[in-house]
């Protein structure tokens, strides 16, 4: 590994910025790490959003050139290097009560299943920066809280160390609330004061109730049992489809009999039957 030595920051910066405009056979080079490790398809027409985000992790390593970075990722045998570049390449967009219609499917057509004998499972497979399980979370409070029933155990997981680090705190700006649309929303959030004025914190049954692990979905799966629901949404886009369909074969031996799988809209489960869109059943009933 090379370091910059003895030269300004202006000079290394400025040094830096010339490989923002990657070559053919680097964005090939990245394109198939990205492949290979994780899954995701870097197509055509990425090429400068893959540069901008090597680049800005060059410079915060500290690597002057393309060759040097890529030769310390592959003599890097602690993983942090790796695991830092997926964290620059893996999407990350996200927002609470994102597709609003399937939160209220939870509410009126899946949760009144079940009949408070045992919890039911919730798996959040590709979490962020946790605000899907905390939606879903908010959700399961309001309505089985409110039933005197046990809460659903619900897992959450990315493939991002730095979102999952966001996820477990639980605290988000305020402009990052403004979409929700959940009147009771703000009853589960607590208010900061002082530096922390214009951020709001989960409250910690919120937080609690939302189990957080790193899986790379093109992995095998650590044993976390079986589920009544997967949230696999907005995920599935950036493989590609042999991955696609490896990936939900996979996910539906993790699903009870009955159980639901929620995919993204613009995400389309090819030869088999949904219930609404971007939901589809298991066959049996749920226990």
């Amino acid at each position: 590994m090379t370091m910059p030595s003895l030269q300004t920051t202006a000079e290394f910066e400025s040094k830096t910025l010339s490989v923002l405009s990657l070559t053919r056979k680097q964005f090939d080079t990245v394109s198939e790490l990205a492949r290979k490790e994780f899954g995701v398809e870097l197509g055509e027409g990425k090429e400068q959003l893959v540069a901008a985000r090597i680049g800005k992790l060059m410079r915060r390593l500290h690597f002057s050139t393309f060759r040097e970075f890529y030769e310390h990722l592959q003599t890097d045998r602690t993983g942090r290097c790796l695991t830092q570049v997926i964290d620059s390449l893996t999407p990350n967009h996200t927002s609470f009560f994102r597709e609003q219609a399937h939160f209220d499917f939870l509410l009126e057509r899946v949760f009144p299943e079940w009949d408070g004998t045992r919890p039911a499972r919730i798996w959040s497979t590709a979490c962020s920066t946790g605000e899907e399980p905390y939606t879903i979370a908010l959700v399961a409070h309001e309505y089985f809280g409110t039933r005197n029933r046990c809460v659903p155990t619900i897992v959450a997981s990315d493939i991002s160390t730095s979102a999952l680090e966001t996820a477990r705190r639980g605290t988000y700006q305020a402009q990052h609330l403004q979409q929700a649309t959940a009147p009771w929303l703000r009853k589960h959030l607590m208010r900061g004061e002082g530096r922390w004025a214009g951020w709001y914190r989960m409250r910690p049954e919120i937080i609690d109730s939302v189990e957080f692990h790193r899986i790379n979905l093109i992995e095998p799966f650590p044993d976390l049992g079986h589920f009544d629901v997967i949230f696999c949404r907005n995920v599935m886009i950036y493989f590609s489809h042999a991955t696609q369909a490896q990936l939900v074969n996979r996910l539906a031996a993790c699903l009870n009999p009955g159980g639901y799988l929620f995919v993204g809209h613009s995400e389309t489960l090819t030869g088999v039957q949904h219930v609404q869109p971007a939901i589809y059943r298991k066959r049996g009933a749920l226990k």
